[in-house]
């Protein structure tokens, strides 16, 4: 999958296998080769010739002819070529006029297929490319003591990084150095939260998600600051890690596709077998002249294969994936689209895809009052939570950039947006700073003035509830500063717990007035009148959780699976309505073996705590159990179960380029709305593509049907008709006729037909079952048999009666178009469509019956060897008509007897 450059280990050899995390910053310099001070930049040179550049390995791109050749491949195209050429060779058969309408209208037809399959999954890969990331454009490392702006693909293994808020870190590093420094890992581990970093050392066996010395590629400094010498670049980072696990990604057609090679593949079996039989019955039995026996199988050939079969799959799928674009879902590979309708267990990223992937506040609690349910647009906020909502946004190192974007800490960004939302504005001009660290857990600053009781100079604190609260001596309760009891404590502490219980990251706020700036940090920080506590989540997205009901009331599980912690896992899934009763996590998933997991997972729907490889065994336990499983996810950590899934589910938004290349669907809105969308219409096309299956091999089947028996019959009733060179009950051209124009629009309209008002209201049909089930080849075969015996006796009656049979071939051929326009109309009597609820299949149905008049009415007729009819002939095929007609009745009730709706 990927084309990797030949590159060398770090110095030492071992680059990926070292626990970096485990090493203090000497001991990783040492293992570099490298010091504080950087590399020199001839040093640099050197490791960038010896590693490559620090870029991903990317997919080969898959050029514009590969893509146009692949669309004459397939078994029905093959069986197209061979019924053209076998078409083009009786035109050359001495004695024989030259012949070439036959084989030019199959070559166009097979041409024109590829070119519209062509297009269509070209305008996919372009619609992926304008989706990808760019590069990060530079870095700011630390060479031979200097700082300077390089490239970030010319970053090599032993560079000192400079990382400040708001930097996209380029390489896996083992930091040296920090201040307050925090990081955005969502994209990797999936924790929603950002991680504190800092230089202390971590137990070599701690998970990747704990790694909090060592700052990580893909990943974004938030807060503070770091130095940081890189340990691994490109492919051997964790991000290239995961990029590298999806080479192992097998490259699979979807059912759809295997169920078409095998439609193919039985129907050139089938046209084989036929040929030779019916060749030897006449060569031998009937003796017929070998010209004969050659243009009838070249008849049975270009009656038995579908030839707009191609292109009514390409235009459905095409008009499904522009269906599903318009609803803001990218579909890579045509064939997709169907497989959407078969999902049956969906298995969801939380942060990002069911979740907003921005913490926010949700809840506010100010002492001697409950929890507020804060939406950040309550305007009866009173004086004590303005109070509070300002510490927290004075208290904070958040900024708002010029396009309204925010910058730092998503804690911090959450109080930003809650106090800015309130219009509640913070105090800029701080006198001292005292900053968060990990063992502090809390952060003072002092400002002039604050609008609280009491005089300036004013300490203000954020921080743990108990860090805080310990901090405290006095309260503020209803505007007035009382003394702080141990019934103010207790009520504290169990509002702490219940907002804990609820998966909310709590924060305690606290002031001081009149005090001074100069003053020592523990008298700064002492005395500190308690303010209330905020609490904040990343929240669902909206219409989540009907999206999830609605999946479930489809016969659907939804599972979720994450990287955060079991608590706020399960606090997520309750909202959204996910079952709770069974949690696992990563750890948990580990110590299983396959038996355990498969016995568990389908009790199990929230995964806390999972890792990438977690993922793969969780879809891979799924499908081994039977389940059609879609995966969705936006981070790196999600791209090897992207890759492994029935159908992979990106985000376009947030989703990362290395997931989105692993997907077959991009949400380009990055919600999980749209997923449940998604697979209402592709069970909508699945249903389009069975309607129209089943009327183009119902008409295939009986027009095979009509030329082998009746060439049979023919020359047992008619020996002297069916002995010449012209003995056949329908000519090869009124064949292709048949199949591409009276078939081909209706068929193509079929495909467009809206979606039953059931769609979502029924189970996901078995993983095994394609779009040909027993219903659907037993309404095949019994519409086959009887538009095969009503067609041939008007056939036969025809050349009885008028002696001509060219009039009985006339005859036969109005017949099929009428029958086979009236099963448009029984083909939807299984999904209960009014016949007026598609205009395009009405507006079909009348230009193939205006276009077969055109062809029998005018000079074009000869063309098609075919002649005008009188109402005698009329009334011919209004006696085969009525039959047949009941005839459909009949199979679609005893259908329904036999298997149902």
């Amino acid at each position: 999958m990927y084309e990797q450059a030949t590159r060398e280990r770090p110095p030492d050899g071992e680059a990926t296998d070292i626990s970096w995390h485990a090493l203090d910053p000497d001991a990783a310099l040492s293992r570099l080769d490298s010091s504080a001070d950087g590399l020199d930049s001839d040093e640099a040179e050197r490791r960038l010739e010896r590693y490559g550049p620090n870029k991903l390995a990317e997919d080969e791109s898959v050029s514009p002819l590969s893509l146009l050749v692949s669309q004459f491949t397939g078994p029905l195209i093959l069986l197209l070529f061979v019924a053209a050429g076998l078409s083009l060779a009786v035109g050359l058969l001495p004695g024989r006029e030259p012949e070439y309408t036959d084989a030019a209208l199959i070559f166009l037809i097979v041409f024109g297929n590829g070119i519209f399959g062509f297009i269509q999954d070209y305008r996919a890969e372009k619609a992926l490319e304008a989706l990808k990331e760019l590069t990060l454009p530079s870095a700011t490392v630390r060479r031979g003591g200097s700082l300077r702006e390089v490239p970030a693909e010319d970053i090599v293994p032993g560079d000192v990084l400079i990382l400040d808020a708001g930097d996209a870190v380029p390489a896996d590093a083992r930091i040296l150095d920090a201040a307050d420094c925090r990081a955005d890992e969502s994209t990797l581990t999936g924790e929603s939260t950002s991680v504190e970093k800092g230089p202390a050392s971590v137990a070599e066996e701690t998970p990747l998600a704990e790694h909090r010395s060592v700052l990580h590629a893909g990943t974004t400094v938030v807060r503070g600051r770091a130095e940081a010498v890189v340990v691994g670049t490109a492919m051997d980072t964790e991000l290239g890690d995961i990029a590298d696990q999806l080479e192992n990604v097998r490259q699979r057609k979807t059912p759809f596709e295997r169920e078409v090679d095998r439609l193919g593949s039985r129907i050139g079996v089938g046209i084989v077998a036929l040929i030779v039989v019916i060749a030897l019955i006449q060569l031998f039995v009937t003796a017929t002249d070998p010209v004969v026996v050659l243009l009838v199988a070249v008849t049975l050939a270009v009656a038995a294969v579908p030839e707009g079969l191609p292109a009514v799959v390409t235009l459905t799928l095409a008009l499904g994936s522009r269906t599903l674009l318009e609803r803001n879902a990218l579909v890579r590979n045509l064939s997709v689209v169907q497989s959407l309708g078969a999902v049956d267990f969906i298995v969801t990223d939380k942060t990002g895809t069911l979740t907003e992937n921005r913490m926010t506040v949700t809840r506010a609690w100010l002492p001697g009052r409950q929890a507020v349910e804060f939406d950040g647009e309550s305007t009866e906020t009173g004086p004590a939570l303005s109070a509070l909502l300002a510490c927290g946004v004075t208290c904070n190192d958040a900024t708002v950039l010029d396009d309204g974007t925010h910058r730092g800490d998503p804690t911090e960004i959450a109080l930003l947006t809650a106090a800015n939302s309130a219009g509640v504005d913070g105090v800029d001009d701080r006198l001292t700073e005292v900053p968060f660290t990990s063992e502090r857990r809390r952060m003072t600053v002092v400002v002039d003035e604050f609008d609280a009781p009491g005089e300036g100079p004013v300490t203000l604190m954020k921080g743990g509830p108990e860090v805080v609260l310990d901090r405290c001596d006095r309260i503020l309760v209803d505007g007035d500063i009382e003394p702080l009891t141990e019934n103010h404590r207790s009520e504290i502490e169990a509002a702490t717990a219940l907002f804990a219980d609820d998966a909310l990251r709590v924060l305690g706020f606290a002031y001081a007035p009149a005090v001074d700036p100069d003053a020592d940090e523990e008298t700064l920080e002492s005395g500190l009148v308690f303010l209330g506590l905020q609490g904040m989540t990343d929240p669902p997205r909206e219409g989540v959780a009907a999206a999830v009901s609605d999946c479930q009331s489809a016969g659907i599980q939804v599972t979720m699976a994450t990287g955060d912690t079991a608590q706020t896992a399960r606090a997520i899934a309750t909202e959204v309505g996910i079952d709770t009763d069974t949690v696992l996590t990563g750890s948990d998933i580990a110590q299983m073996s396959e038996s355990e997991l498969h016995h568990a997972i389908e009790e199990t729907h929230v995964f806390a705590r999972v890792e990438p490889e977690h993922k793969v065994r969780i879809l891979r336990a799924l499908q081994d159990v039977g389940y059609t499983v879609a995966m969705t996810g936006d981070g790196v950590n999600d791209a090897p179960a992207l890759g492994n899934a029935d159908v992979g589910i990106s985000m376009g938004e947030r989703g990362t380029q290395v997931a989105q290349g692993a997907s077959d669907v991009v949400l380009r809105d990055d919600n999980f709305v749209t997923i449940r969308d998604a697979i209402a219409e592709g069970r909508g096309i699945f249903d389009n593509v069975r309607k129209f299956v089943n009327y183009l091999l119902s008409a295939n089947a009986g027009e095979v049907l009509v030329v082998f028996l009746g060439t049979l019959l023919g020359a047992l009733l008619f020996p002297d008709v069916f002995g010449s060179g012209s003995g056949l009950v329908i000519t090869p051209v009124a064949l292709l006729w048949l199949n591409l124009v009276t078939d081909g629009f209706p068929a193509l309209a079929l495909g467009a037909d809206p979606k039953s008002g059931d769609v979502m209201k029924r189970p996901p049909r078995p993983r095994d079952e394609g779009v040909l089930d027993d219903r659907t080849i037993a309404s095949i075969v019994g519409i086959g048999v009887a538009l095969t015996v009503t067609g041939l006796g008007a056939f036969f009656y025809a050349l009885a009666e008028s002696g001509s049979l060219v009039v009985a071939q006339t005859v036969l051929f109005t017949f099929l178009v009428t029958a086979e326009l009236v099963r448009t109309q029984s083909v939807r009597l299984r999904y209960r469509l009014s016949v007026l609820s598609n205009p395009w299949l009405v507006g079909a149905v009348g230009l193939s019956l205006a276009l077969h008049m055109l062809l029998l009415y005018t000079p074009i007729a000869g063309v098609f060897g075919v002649v005008p009819l009188g109402l005698r002939e009329w009334g011919w095929v209004a006696g085969a008509f009525v039959p047949f007609l009941l005839a459909n009745l009949v199979v679609f009730r005893v259908n329904e007897w036999l298997f149902g709706r």
